[in-house]
């Protein structure tokens, strides 16, 4: 949902009535967290990102004062790629004594710049999972609040990166040794970092082995989006496709199944992350294994550190390795 910011700012009245509360829950939200629930501030405070609502002064906490709140902001809150994020970080910031306030930014970079800037006021700190805002973005706001990314290493934030590097480079050398020579990388998000960082090593591992990739897309990284990514890469002639995520290439399983397409007789498929499902598939999935709750663990460690104090202000960058692991979606090469 994108904001038109020629339209009149919104009001508490509009945030209570997005929210389903009254003026005065509102109100206590953003000005006396501690007189509400945490459920009904996280509830509030979502209703005001998407609105685009700045607090005036009187909802403005004291400055240095603590909301005793962390902010989580996820493209697709539907994703399970992002459940084990959102778990991973929950975990760390209850011991920690936080309350996190999970928004979900629809895979709009509006949207996303809105929540954060909501969230100025309303939290402690901000975690960006996969943020699609541009550099110069991401360095003004972090001089403004503590703040952390995943998956984002070209702003001078600091972030935690699952470096799938070495999991695209196992995928590569797999398929090559089941003698495909043709490969396709379907693409994920124009804006999306990860989605290029993710190309740039499927190319190279192809090129040091001598085979060709193609790339397809970008597609939106969803399981409906697997029919027309399945539709295009039969055209092409490749004979295996590395997709951007599980969900892109299940959607893709989904469409193969439906033409009489065989995996992996006639193609060979490969996803990213292992999400959960990603073993039940028909075929299951070979994919790039990601230590997913994990980074959220990390990320929530780095940003309570910057909220305390003790971690220096720039770039800091914690990478976490990635496997391949190998089912029954990829098969030898078909004659």
């Amino acid at each position: 949902m994108s904001i038109d910011r020629t339209q009149k700012r919104a009001t508490i009245h509009d945030v209570a009535a997005r929210a389903g509360v009254a003026t005065s829950t509102v109100s206590r939200a953003l000005s006396d967290p501690g007189r509400i629930s945490a459920g009904t501030r996280a509830l509030v405070l979502a209703a005001a990102g998407e609105l685009g609502y700045v607090p005036n002064s009187r909802n403005r906490p004291a400055p240095g004062a603590r909301t005793g709140a962390v902010a989580l902001l996820v493209p697709d809150i539907t994703n399970p790629f992002y459940f084990d994020i959102i778990h991973g970080t929950q975990e760390q910031l209850k011991a920690a004594g936080y309350t996190q306030l999970l928004v979900d930014t629809e895979e709009s970079a509006d949207v996303e710049r809105s929540a954060l800037e909501s969230m100025m006021t309303a939290a402690d700190g901000v975690i960006l999972a996969a943020s699609r805002l541009p550099d110069a973005i991401l360095a003004e706001a972090a001089t403004r609040i503590p703040l952390v990314t995943v998956n984002r290493n070209d702003a001078v934030v600091p972030t935690v990166l699952i470096d799938t590097t070495m999991g695209v480079q196992q995928a590569v050398e797999h398929l090559v040794s089941l003698n495909h020579a043709r490969l396709a990388f379907i693409s994920g998000p124009a804006k999306s970092w990860t989605n290029q960082w993710r190309w740039q090593a499927f190319e190279a591992a192809a090129a040091r082995h001598g085979v060709q990739a193609l790339r397809i897309g970008p597609y939106a990284p969803k399981p409906t989006s697997g029919a027309a990514a399945a539709d295009a890469v039969l055209i092409t002639g490749a004979t295996a496709c590395v997709a951007f995520n599980d969900l892109l290439a299940i959607g893709m399983l989904q469409r193969f199944i439906a033409r009489g397409v065989n995996v992996p007789a006639d193609i060979s498929i490969v996803g990213c992350d292992d999400i959960f499902g990603a073993n039940f598939c028909n075929p299951p999935l070979t994919t790039i294994t990601a230590p997913i709750e994990q980074a959220g663990r990390v990320a929530t460690s780095m940003l309570l550190a910057r909220i305390a104090g003790g971690s220096p202000a720039g770039h800091q960058m914690t990478r976490l390795p990635t496997h391949l692991t190998v089912r029954e979606s990829t098969g030898v090469r078909p004659e």
